[in-house]
């Protein structure tokens, strides 16, 4: 199983565009010790050539030119064949109008994701003669290709836009997702969103090669810290990495391969390169993801920058 990282970066990437919180400013500065960043996507080939894209970030078109492996193989062909979304967050879903050209397409979402692009006219570009949508419920696995997948409940909440003065933080029936892939015997964790480490996302995770996981913040309260907002990590439906409850080691307990943060905030320390933060989660066993990561399950995996993206992993 391969997978490439298309975008590695929370909702606004990095550095975001109106911002120059310490860590944007040393991006708008060109400081080497920082890499810019895409919104977060990882694409996976669930089949011979043939890719899956997991959520669909604004950037995504920038993305496909920086990825070889994604770009058109013949007159309107492409090697892009589905979509599978985890939550209905702009940042996850509004890439998807840029897939209106009229190339089949199948995008899998659970009942409470596929119907916020139901209500929403703008999503009437991506033609039903053309685009397949396909609802399925947790613990469901279902084919894509040559892998099976699988979404299960992860402690979220609905998309900031949908929110109300009742807004529940931390259910998990459906409004945010992880997902389960499996190809030849290798198993991927994909867990972009998640207000807290539980014992289902344990269970879920216990036994897989790869866990790509929420990275959004280091710190619960490092937007205020920072001076650009007054919402926690966890108010926004993101458990942090460091503290009480954070995810650094909440996975200590269960077999998993290479543990990879992805979704990092601007504020995130953890994007600067011989950081204390950098270096607690890489001693700790995580990785930190960049946007052109690419990873081998069952083989070897390599950062790369855009300009590298494409080549195989050895």
């Amino acid at each position: 199983m391969r997978l490439v990282v298309l975008g590695s970066a929370a909702g606004g990437g990095f550095p975001q565009w109106n911002c120059r919180c310490p860590v944007c400013d040393l991006a708008w500065k060109n400081d080497p010790r920082v890499k810019r960043r895409t919104q977060s996507s990882i694409a996976v080939e669930t089949g011979e050539g043939r890719w899956t894209l997991f959520n669909a970030s604004p950037d995504l078109r920038s993305q496909i030119l920086a990825t070889p492996l994604l770009q058109p193989t013949g007159l309107r062909e492409t090697p892009i064949r589905s979509v599978v979304l985890t939550n209905g967050d702009v940042d996850h879903v509004d890439g998807l109008i840029t897939l209106r050209e009229r190339s089949p397409l199948s995008v899998y979402a659970t009942s409470q994701i596929s119907g916020i692009l139901d209500v929403n006219p703008i999503f009437g570009v991506l033609a039903k003669d053309m685009v397949a949508r396909e609802v399925v419920a947790l613990n469901q696995p279902f084919r894509i290709d040559d892998s099976t997948i699988e979404f299960f409940g992860v402690p979220g909440k609905v998309p900031l836009y949908l929110e109300t003065e009742n807004l529940t933080i931390g259910d998990a029936g459906g409004d945010t997702v992880g997902v389960e892939i499996t190809r030849d015997g290798m198993t991927l964790v994909y867990i972009p969103g998640c207000a807290t480490v539980d014992a289902g996302v344990l269970a879920r995770v216990d036994g897989a090669d790869a866990l790509l996981f929420d990275g959004t913040v280091f710190e619960d309260d490092e937007m205020r810290q920072a001076g650009v907002g007054v919402k926690t990590g966890r108010r926004m439906g993101h458990v942090p990495i460091s503290g009480e409850g954070g995810s650094l080691h909440a996975f200590d307990g269960v077999q998993v391969g290479q543990k990879i943060y992805i979704h990092i905030n601007n504020t995130n320390r953890i994007l600067i390169e011989g950081s204390a933060e950098r270096a607690a989660v890489e001693s700790a066993g995580w990785r930190v993801s960049e946007d052109g990561l690419e990873v081998a399950l069952g083989g070897l995996a390599s950062e790369r920058t855009f300009e590298d993206r494409g080549t195989t992993a050895a």
